[in-house]
């Protein structure tokens, strides 16, 4: 899959702008703050249909302007062009290939991209909210089923909230609300384990290569035992009767796999915890590369890749690696400059310079 051209109008600090990448390696190059991590930002946005860096989508819009507009023409098996349109007023709209769509299900697949910044550290630093987000990004971008069972989970979940919010709690009405937030929740859950399960081999061969064999990474679903589905769905209904009278007292449900998580370890440390600076950011670059290599499994072609300012953070042994894994991956790269050696290093690459919202081929 590759993004063959991008194009904006009155995005972020870019009054307009017409990009055509090519399909191997991109160098986007600039001094901070001229707008090389919007243009990571709009492809993002095109792939999952939210900004990466803010939920406020009023932001994007250039200041002084009413409206912005994203289009990318993106290549897989056929050509498919995806625009987005945010008004300060009006409700954001997306298109492909000119039809509006009604649910943002339907852009998962489209565009898929990965995404490797300074702010996924927050994979491993943060709380278990930043991993079941990643792993729901990873999923419903392999799969719109999976996209649409967490909305109808996280609805019924709010219901259930409100409802327990409301001071007039019937045990009739909560059973009602369990018995969906369980069958959802298990099809999440089962799904999420496979994935993990998947992810880990390819995860601890990326992270061996990185780390020169010298660590060993174990990665494992921390929630409901989802490798048998009756027993899987006992525990889930036990964990939610358990909770009943707490739930009632405190006004939210304290079960269910929206506080599952994911356990992470180097040669058994608890990295999110005990891991060094470097430790967790080549944690996060394993990620991220065998998620590739899962989507490629999947469906026979790499996702793009999108590599924001991250060459500044890696060693200069592991900046080599991370360039030969981008060889056949359409990758764009941001940074504020890159070392001779490694450009001499590439066979194939562009170079464009960014420079106050304007991009120039060099």
């Amino acid at each position: 899959m590759q993004i063959q051209s991008l194009q904006l109008k009155d995005f972020r600090n870019y009054s307009h702008a017409d990009i055509e990448f090519d399909s191997g390696i991109n160098l986007v190059l600039g001094e901070n703050a001229q707008g090389k991590t919007s243009l990571l930002e709009a492809i993002y946005l095109c792939s999952v249909g939210k900004s990466a860096r803010t939920s406020k989508e009023k932001e994007l819009i250039k200041s002084g302007c009413d409206k912005a507009l994203i289009q990318s023409w993106v290549k897989s098996n056929h050509l498919d062009k995806v625009s987005i349109a945010v008004d300060k007023v009006l409700k954001k709209t997306v298109s492909i290939n000119s039809m509006p769509i009604l649910r943002i299900g339907e852009l998962m697949g489209v565009c898929s991209c990965v995404l490797f910044s300074p702010d996924e550290m927050n994979i491993i630093k943060d709380g278990p909210s930043e991993r079941r987000r990643f792993m729901d990004i990873a999923l419903s971008q392999m799969s719109k089923a999976y996209f649409y069972t967490l909305q109808g989970y996280n609805r019924i979940l709010a219901q259930r909230n409100k409802l327990l919010k409301s001071g007039r709690v019937a045990e009739n009405d909560l059973i009602v609300w369990d018995m969906q937030l369980v069958k959802e929740g298990c099809k999440i859950a089962k799904n999420r384990h496979g994935f993990l399960q998947r992810l880990e081999n390819l995860a601890k061969a990326r992270h061996a290569q990185l780390s020169d064999n010298k660590e060993d990474l174990v990665l494992s679903y921390d929630g409901y035992d989802a490798s048998d589905l009756a027993r899987l769905q006992s525990q889930f209904e036990k964990s939610l009767m358990n909770d009943r009278e707490r739930d009632i007292k405190h006004g939210y449900t304290h079960s269910g796999v929206h506080k599952d998580d994911i356990a992470i370890a180097i040669n058994n440390i608890d990295v999110r915890t005990y891991g060094s600076q470097g430790q967790q950011r080549t944690t996060v670059l394993s990620l991220k590369l065998a998620q590739i290599d899962l989507m490629q499994d999947m469906y026979g072609q790499k996702p793009i890749l999108l590599l924001d300012d991250v060459l500044s953070e890696l060693d200069h042994n592991r900046c080599k690696k991370l360039l030969e894994f981008c060889h056949g991956c359409q990758t764009i790269i941001t940074a504020t400059h890159i070392e001779k050696d490694l450009v001499d290093s590439m066979n194939k690459y562009s170079i464009f310079d960014v420079s106050s919202g304007k991009v120039a081929r060099k």
